[in-house]
């Protein structure tokens, strides 16, 4: 995520690889597979010569967050590597596949509503930056004693 919001900021693309890995402080051969994954996803061009580098495939407005997620790590939301609504269970836990369903859309409201552009801008959406300025959000919720 960070090497992608770096090539959104980025003045003059394209940015070599070198340069993404000593901005955000990750390894470069680690960054390279992520670069490589994000390439193959068709949100990230590889230029290859002494004026190579990376750059975005898109106009950052036009790349999402979740989009960016699915391209490294898959869907958004799965259970064992299944998509929520394939999942079938029974007794007790029977109503258990809609409370999955129920996270991915949750996740899904977020994720697909930030652009690259929107978090480089600082100008997160009204929506998601009222979730995040709820009390409640970042703190670890505490089990009944």
């Amino acid at each position: 995520m960070r090497a992608a919001l770096e090539l959104a900021a980025a003045d003059s693309p394209p940015v070599k690889g070198e340069r993404l890995a000593d901005a955000q402080g990750i390894p470069l051969k680690f960054l390279e597979n992520i670069l490589g994954d994000l390439r193959q996803a068709g949100l990230v061009v590889s230029q290859r010569g002494p004026d190579g580098g990376y750059r975005l495939e898109r106009a950052p407005e036009e790349i999402t967050v979740a989009d960016i997620i699915r391209a490294v790590d898959g869907p958004l939301a799965s259970v064992r590597g299944e998509r929520p609504e394939s999942m079938s269970y029974d007794g007790p836990a029977a109503d258990l596949a809609p409370v999955w369903i129920a996270l991915r859309a949750a996740v899904r409201g977020v994720l697909e509503h930030v652009s690259l552009r929107d978090v480089v801008a600082g100008e997160i959406p009204a929506d998601v930056a009222e979730l995040a300025r709820d009390p409640d959000a970042a703190k670890r919720r505490q089990r009944p004693a």
